[in-house]
């Protein structure tokens, strides 16, 4: 009998001490990035092909997806969770409170090791992927959280994005300005691998311009920051951050004069399908996926 195929290595090469105070950073800001709230609009237009009306709504990362809004006015009625990697306590009840004035004041907010195993029937996460080292075992957390049949929806940014400015670094001989981020056919069998069924991934391009240099670089660092493990150790000086300036307008800038730099957003949706025993000499089916196969009908293949 051949041996099993070794298991395929999805780690992403990435500084996880530089990824963790980067994404405090991004939390403690005033708000989430104007382009998380422009892809939440442009993923919510991709619900219709949905047609199942979850009960629970996980928003995974709440904090940094700019969602609410567009979650709300899809899923009025949906009770809605907001998956933190730590969760604030609940604030207590004012004096008159209502279920109605409850829901305006946002989500229930939960950490998302606490959330209970099929507790949801859609699980969404906007433009949080990318922050992620291992992407497979984050899709395996979302996997957890849905019910059978339940769907998630995420977006993140793909590999077309800030190409030139990943140029401009290459022939100034300069170390990458940022971590490379994943192809979405890998990001589709990562899905797979992670349990979903079905996966339709696609994506879009959107060009962002400013009005200077200055202005485009610190919308980049309001974006994030530089997770290579190869950039440069050391700190930049203000001599070299005008040569990067005039780099960027030279290597950018179009015929209005104002720099623009393009982003690729994909986007993905999977199901999760019942589980089915796998057959073989001996075959173990646990009692909670034996009480799954029974409730939605489904047959072991």
């Amino acid at each position: 009998m051949a041996d099993p195929a070794p298991e395929r290595d999805t780690r992403r090469a990435l500084d996880e001490r530089a990824l963790s105070h980067l994404l405090g950073r991004l939390r403690r800001a005033e708000g989430p990035p104007w382009l998380h709230g422009e892809a939440a609009r442009r993923m919510a237009e991709r619900l219709p092909v949905i047609r199942s009306q979850p009960d629970v709504v996980v928003d995974w990362w709440a904090g940094l997806g700019a969602s609410r809004e567009a979650l709300a006015a899809a899923y009025p009625k949906a009770r809605h969770l907001a998956a933190e990697p730590l969760a604030a306590p609940a604030p207590a009840p004012a004096p008159g409170w209502s279920p109605r004035r409850w829901s305006a004041r946002g989500p229930e907010v939960v950490a998302e090791a606490s959330l209970a195993a099929g507790a949801a029937q859609l699980v969404w996460a906007n433009m949080a992927l990318h922050w992620c080292a291992d992407p497979v075992s984050l899709m395996r957390a979302w996997h957890r959280a849905l019910a059978v049949d339940g769907f998630l929806m995420f977006s993140t940014f793909g590999p077309g994005t800030l190409e030139a400015l990943s140029a401009l670094y290459r022939r100034e001989g300069w170390p990458p300005p940022f971590a490379p981020f994943v192809d979405m056919h890998d990001l589709g069998d990562m899905l797979v691998e992670a349990g979903f069924a079905d996966p339709v991934m696609d994506q879009e391009t959107l060009t962002l311009t400013w009005a200077d240099a200055p202005a485009a670089l610190a919308e980049l660092r309001a974006l994030g920051g530089n997770l290579a493990p190869m950039r440069f150790a050391g700190l930049r000086t203000p001599r070299w951050r005008r040569r990067l300036e005039a780099a960027v307008m030279q290597a950018t800038a179009g015929a209005d004069g104002r720099p623009a730099l393009r982003f690729e957003i994909v986007y993905g949706h999977a199901f999760k399908p019942a589980p089915r025993a796998r057959v073989g000499p001996e075959t173990r089916v646990s009692v909670d996926e034996l009480r799954t196969m029974a409730r939605t009908g489904r047959s072991r293949g």
